[in-house]
């Protein structure tokens, strides 16, 4: 009886890992692709890595890992090609730490407007603190997009290891 327990508090575990893993790829507080990772290990751990076999889960580790890559050089590369100063870059972290607080909206919304007041800070110049904040923005959703695109195709290989 308390091996059927553990396995079915296992299957708890790796849903919700995965689920705040998916949760993860749009909030930026989460780690997302490493908890769609930890709970498709979980998984695999249930039945011995007999199903969800060491190949699965190293192809997962890489995209996960890619996921993260992306999402880091996304902002950056939006940034950089908008010409953001390094005060834009920073008021982009601190808008998005300060959107964590504003529910979902400010997730999206902050990040943008940290961008512009950073490089508005920076060179005082309206024009182009819209235009480096807009750059910003769009690189991090771009980089949003790409984890999301890729935590999906990680819980899609999962499952599909599971069942065939």
């Amino acid at each position: 009886m308390s091996a059927d327990w553990i396995v079915w508090t296992s299957w708890i575990l790796c849903a919700l890992l995965i689920v705040a893993g998916l949760a993860g790829t749009v909030l930026p507080a989460l780690p997302g692709p490493a908890l769609v990772l930890a709970g498709i290990v979980v998984g695999a751990w249930i039945d011995g890595f007999s199903r969800v076999g060491p190949a699965t889960v190293a192809v997962v580790a890489v995209l996960a890992a890619l996921a993260w890559l992306l999402d880091y050089l996304a902002g950056l590369m939006g940034a950089k090609r908008a010409g953001a100063s390094p005060q834009a870059l920073t008021g982009a972290t601190i808008g998005t730490v300060l959107g964590l607080f504003m529910g979902f909206v400010g997730v999206f919304v902050m990040p943008f407007v940290g961008a512009i007041v950073g490089e508005y800070v920076a060179r005082r110049d309206h024009g182009r603190a819209l235009q480096v904040g807009l750059g910003t923005w769009v690189g991090i959703m771009l980089g949003i997009v790409a984890k999301v695109v890729l935590s999906l195709v990680m819980v899609g290989l999962f499952v599909l290891a599971l069942v065939w």
